[in-house]
Order: structure tokens, then sequence, then C-alpha cells
């Protein structure tokens, strides 16, 4: 079991947000930060509905793109 599950969030290019987990087929999106939360919590129960095997710690690593003039 393990004690900690992390998800890549990006902003989608047509408004909300993505989420993936790493090591896991888990995706899910939202249109807001509080939404992306409780659907993220939502798809990690989903995917282990055994309370004893889910994953204790759920962390989002937020990540942006940004381009810049050269």
């Amino acid at each position: 079991m393990a004690s900690e599950i992390v998800f890549i969030v990006e902003e989608d290019p047509d408004g909300g947000y993505n989420a993936r987990a790493l090591g896991e087929s888990i995706f899910t999106d939202a249109d807001d930060l509080a939404s992306l939360k409780d659907m993220v919590r939502d798809a990690v129960r989903c995917h282990f509905p055994d309370a004893a095997k889910r994953p204790s710690v759920i962390r989002l690593h937020f990540v942006r793109d940004e381009v810049i003039a050269a």
C-alpha cells in the first residue's frame, strides 16, 4: 500500500484544471481548484475502494508552462 499518491495538475487551455496521478490510471478535471480537490478525492476513493489500501495522503503538484521572449 502506498501512503501517498501524487497528481500532476495543469491548467486546461479551455479553462479549468486537469489532474492525472503518477503511477495510477486516475484522471479528472474541474472548473476551479476547490472543485478539483473534491474530484481528486472522489477519484482516489473510486480507484481504491478498499480503504485499507487507499493512500492516506494526496499530493497535488502544480505545473505551469510559461513562454518568454528570447
